[in-house]
C-alpha cells in the first residue's frame, strides 16, 4: 500500500532550511516520493500549528522509511536541524 510522509515544520533559520529543501526534493524523488501538497494554504482545526506543511505520497512506508534513512536524505536533514522545529511521521493509505 501506498504511504503519506506527512511533515509539519515552522523553519528558524531560513537560509539553512533553504539548503535542505534544495537537497531534500531530489532525495524524496529518488526514492519514489511525489509531493502531493507543499506549503499550501491550511487551516489548523487542532493541535500546534506551524507555518509549513508538507505531503508527499510514496510507493509504501518501506519506501518513505527507507528515503528517510539514505545517506541523500540524511545529507539534507543536517541542513534541517537547528534551522527548524518538525514534526515527520509517515502513514500507510487505505487504498
Amino acid at each position: 500500500m501506498a504511504a503519506l510522509w506527512i511533515a509539519h515544520v515552522t523553519v528558524t533559520d531560513a537560509e539553512a532550511y533553504g539548503k535542505y529543501a534544495e537537497l531534500a526534493g531530489p532525495a524524496i524523488t529518488k526514492h519514489g516520493g511525489e509531493f502531493i501538497a507543499r506549503a499550501g494554504r491550511f487551516v489548523q482545526l487542532e493541535g500546534k500549528e506551524r507555518p509549513r506543511n508538507v505531503v508527499a505520497k510514496f510507493p509504501s512506508v518501506d519506501a518513505a522509511v527507507g528515503c528517510y534513512n539514505s545517506p541523500e536524505y540524511q545529507a539534507a536533514l543536517s541542513h534541517a536541524r537547528g534551522a527548524s522545529e518538525r514534526e515527520l511521521m509517515v502513514v500507510e493509505t487505505t487504498e
